[in-house]
């Protein structure tokens, strides 16, 4: 059964209710459509009132829901002939992190696709969390080790190489934080691929899917192109850290997630993120094939505009997209 968020549950409830009028005109053969559609209606606006007035703690939850689509969802829905590609070469390999080469799928319509981007080879690369116990602790809940970093740096090299455009999933609620992984230098191979994507001359086009937490997600988010789903969340660090840090109480987590300024809106407003993704209301959880469908129509549609621009204008456009973070027009008085 799907995990139900607090603030779903009147909808759930209508739409169980729904069900259960449905199959009772079903067994006795009642004529109950009017009031079906009158529930049918409720349930919309109940739907539409709660959707379009989520808290960033609310969003929070939604980004965290096990049902929302992971990145072998959008693997299966976007690309074809995924072959992974294991292990850091330094004797280790984190499933938290997978990535390999695919093919973008052709889409119908032309030889090429709709779009113009249809069977080309990218590489992808991206963090995957589990939808239960067992799939967490294989995928460590989605926060890599330094060994997940060296295992996406090395591909990412790879792609440059071989002139593949590069698409990467972020769904972290950031780097895995234990002894291990600082004994073989997280901060290093975190603070390496930032700054070896800032070097790389091939496209690359990164998508905040769920989480975006700190260094662990900005290991994999320099890019020409940052996009995100509009129940992502994109911070320097989780509400819960937050609140114990400034208020000793991670119970303050959705005061922290107000201050925190990060929602889709709020990134794309302050220019963190180049696009937000739209999810139907009810969150990509309710609606996970059409999200995936939607993701990928993104992210050809950036990778088509970015494939004319030669390497050193790649390198340049991420530099330049980079140092316009933060900044701040002071007004002469």
């Amino acid at each position: 059964m799907d995990l139900v968020l607090d603030f779903e549950r009147p909808i759930v409830e209508l739409n169980r209710r729904i069900d259960q009028l449905r199959e009772l005109q079903a067994q006795n053969g009642v004529d109950l459509s009017a009031s079906i559609g009158q529930l049918e209606v409720q349930a919309v606006r109940l739907q539409e009132n709660i959707f379009g007035r989520l808290t960033p703690w609310q969003r929070t939850q939604l980004a965290r829901h096990p049902s929302r689509p992971y990145l072998t969802d959008y693997l299966e829905g976007n690309f074809t002939e995924f072959t992974e590609l294991k292990g850091d070469r330094c004797g280790y390999d984190d499933h938290a992190i997978i990535g390999g080469t695919a093919r973008f799928k052709v889409l119908g319509g032309t030889p090429d696709g709709d779009d113009g981007l249809g069977g080309e080879p990218v590489l992808v690369v991206g963090h995957q969390k589990g939808r239960n116990t067992k799939e967490n602790l294989y995928r460590n809940f989605g926060m890599a080790r330094p060994d997940g970093y060296r295992k996406a740096l090395r591909l990412f090299k790879l792609a440059e190489r071989f002139h593949l455009p590069i698409v990467t999933f972020i769904d972290t609620s950031g780097a895995y934080p234990g002894l291990d992984a600082e004994e073989r230098g997280q901060a290093e191979a975190i603070a390496r691929n930032i700054m070896e994507m800032a070097r790389l001359k091939v496209p690359v086009v990164a998508v905040v899917c769920g989480e975006g937490g700190s260094g662990g997600a900005l290991a994999l988010g320099v890019a020409n192109r940052v996009l995100m789903l509009d129940n992502s969340v994109y911070s320097v660090i989780s509400p819960e850290g937050c609140a114990a840090i400034l208020w000793r109480d991670r119970a303050e987590a959705s005061r922290a997630a107000e201050a925190l300024r990060l929602t889709a809106q709020d990134c794309l407003r302050l220019h963190v993120v180049d696009e937000v993704v739209p999810e139907k209301a009810g969150g990509a959880h309710r609606n996970p094939v059409e999200t995936v469908t939607s993701v990928g129509a993104a992210i050809r549609r950036h990778l088509i505009s970015l494939l004319h621009l030669d390497p050193q204008q790649l390198t340049n456009d991420r530099y330049e997209r980079f140092r316009r973070l933060g900044a701040l027009q002071v007004e002469s008085t």
